[in-house]
């Protein structure tokens, strides 16, 4: 989650606390997680004051892979809900993920936040949900009520891991995705579409440097993939530097997974990704948790920013409508996983307001 600017500025401030204390009769608790989704770290300060947990550094096992993880534990927990960041350096340790986490654990939640080394180097390869199963089963012997809530890139793993374990109460994807193929489409192309309204917006040119981290995984010819790997980083690292003596240097599917990235046509995509390799076809269809959703015996809490340059939010409905207790909210004044600028819309910010209010509280009331 990567908030760029809070939601209150100036004279909103006095009419932004009349409203929280309107609010606070019906909601209760709910009111400040809202806000800390609202919010950027720089305005924690409007965030209702409380002691926080402590939090302790534990390592989990998973096939027999140890696993750094935070554990936030209240003094009476009344549930328990495991944290999936997304593509993040920091990982578990993102100031806004940190400050949900603290949150959480103030209303009675145990809450689990791993760190999920293949995400924090901004790679996908599956081995993701073995991990996240690891941290569900851990959490399960801490509490008898258990959920899940993953972000961004992470959300899909989040649900497949999800999709096995018929006890949790709520599962919740933010910013997620529904099949990998489609955010392909979006981030090379700018196009999406759900139900045969088609939407378009210039794609973001960072984005193809962390598709092409992602895909750099499949590539199973050994140099492509180390070539691959280190043009990836190096074009994160300074979207602006000239790689192409190590691009000249690939001579396999390393390729085909970088015109994949570079490509703007959305008539070619097909074609560039039916020239990825098997094990490259076979994990995108592996790790895209479309089919996987109508397994989830759970409550499943959706949102999506409308103005997402990552992820389209058409992939959020895409869930929605796969999954048979779902409950999907559109945020029209947020980007990824953040707010946009607050003088964006005052009337659009009210309702996205609302809208997470309840979406806050249904996660709350879960447990």
């Amino acid at each position: 989650m990567q908030p760029r600017s809070g939601w209150l500025v100036g004279g909103a401030v006095a009419a932004g606390v009349v409203v929280a204390l309107s609010l606070a009769v019906r909601f209760g608790p709910a009111l400040g997680l809202s806000l800390a989704l609202g919010l950027s770290g720089g305005d924690a300060w409007l965030i209702p004051f409380g002691r926080d947990p402590a939090r302790a550094e534990i390592v989990l096992v998973a096939d027999g892979r140890e696993l750094d993880a935070d554990l936030y534990r209240p003094a009476r927990p009344r549930g328990a809900l495991l944290l999936v960041h997304g593509l993040s350096p920091v990982g578990r340790r993102q100031p806004d993920l940190a400050r949900l986490a603290r949150l959480l654990a103030r209303e009675g939640l145990i809450v689990l936040v791993p760190q999920f080394s293949g995400l924090a180097t901004f790679a996908l390869d599956g081995a993701e949900v073995a991990e996240i199963r690891a941290g569900l089963r851990y959490i399960a012997g801490l509490s008898d009520s258990v959920g899940i809530a993953g972000f961004s890139f992470g959300a899909g793993p989040a649900l497949l891991a999800a999709a096995d374990l018929p006890s949790l109460r709520i599962v919740g994807s933010f910013g997620g995705y529904a099949d990998l193929r489609h955010v392909i489409v979006y981030i090379t192309t700018g196009a999406h579409e759900f139900e045969g309204r088609r939407y378009l917006q210039p794609p973001l040119a960072y984005n193809r440097w962390k598709l092409l981290a992602l895909l750099g995984g499949f590539v199973e010819h050994d140099e492509d993939r180390r070539l691959v790997r280190r043009i990836a980083e190096r074009r994160l690292a300074n979207p602006e530097e000239d790689t192409g003596h190590l691009e000249e240097q690939l001579v396999a599917d390393g390729r085909v997974v970088l015109a994949l990235a570079l490509n703007r046509r959305e008539d070619q995509v097909a074609s560039l990704l039916a020239q990825l390799p098997p094990a490259a076809r076979e994990g995108l269809d592996r790790l895209s948790p479309l089919r996987a959703v109508a397994r989830l015996s759970g409550r499943l809490l959706i949102a999506h920013g409308a103005g997402d340059d990552s992820i389209p939010f058409t992939e959020s409905l895409r869930l929605a409508a796969a999954g048979g207790h779902a409950r999907a909210t559109i945020l029209q004044t947020f980007h990824h996983t953040g707010p946009q600028p607050f003088w964006t819309s005052l009337r659009l910010r009210a309702q996205d307001g609302r809208s997470l209010l309840r979406l806050v509280d249904d996660l709350l009331t879960a447990f």
